[in-house]
């Protein structure tokens, strides 16, 4: 017997959904008129194309909490993509495209939603890093003072200037 070969975030429903959302976002793209050309299609498609890729690159993260950002943001880019779906139908772009339209976002969500629940109940990560977010190490300067302009100091000047002389070698 042939085992399915796995590969990964490829094999997830709410990938292949998002990029069923991302084909329909293309296709209606590519049939609206030149002035929309750097506002609905370019939104349309930035839209459509970062669902796919936040849910690869959540799935790319280890801990749960970092991988659940990119799942929350997949989801907000389904419902940028079904609201630009909405204002192509109100505008009259399309027509009778937005009940499909409509019930291919929202199978995405439900599937999406399914994961992310799934995500939270596995937890991936909590015991080598515990309840919070992946972070970057503090910062090792001092940035407690940061409304004040640091003063030179004397050892900073040289031709016997002090911070309020003028230079002595203009030209």
């Amino acid at each position: 017997m042939v085992e399915k070969e796995m590969r990964g975030f490829e094999d997830l429903e709410c990938y292949k959904l998002a990029i069923k959302v991302f084909h329909e976002g293309y296709r209606i793209a590519s049939h609206l008129p030149s002035e929309e050309k750097y506002n609905l299609v370019d939104q349309l498609r930035r839209a459509a194309t970062s669902a796919a890729l936040n849910i690869a690159e959540g799935y790319g993260r280890y801990h749960y909490l970092d991988s659940l950002r990119f799942y929350y943001i997949a989801r907000g880019s389904i419902m940028e993509t079904l609201s630009a779906f909405i204002l192509c139908d109100d505008q009259q772009y399309t027509k009778g495209d937005l009940s499909n339209q409509r019930e291919l976002c929202h199978s995405a969500l439900r599937s999406l939603n399914g994961y992310i629940r799934y995500v939270r109940g596995q937890q991936q990560g909590k015991q080598e890093y515990g309840e919070r977010a992946v972070k970057e190490a503090q910062s090792p300067y001092d940035t407690a003072d940061l409304t004040t302009t640091p003063q030179p100091t004397n050892s900073q000047f040289t031709n016997s200037q002090s911070p309020n002389s003028q230079p002595t070698n203009l030209p």
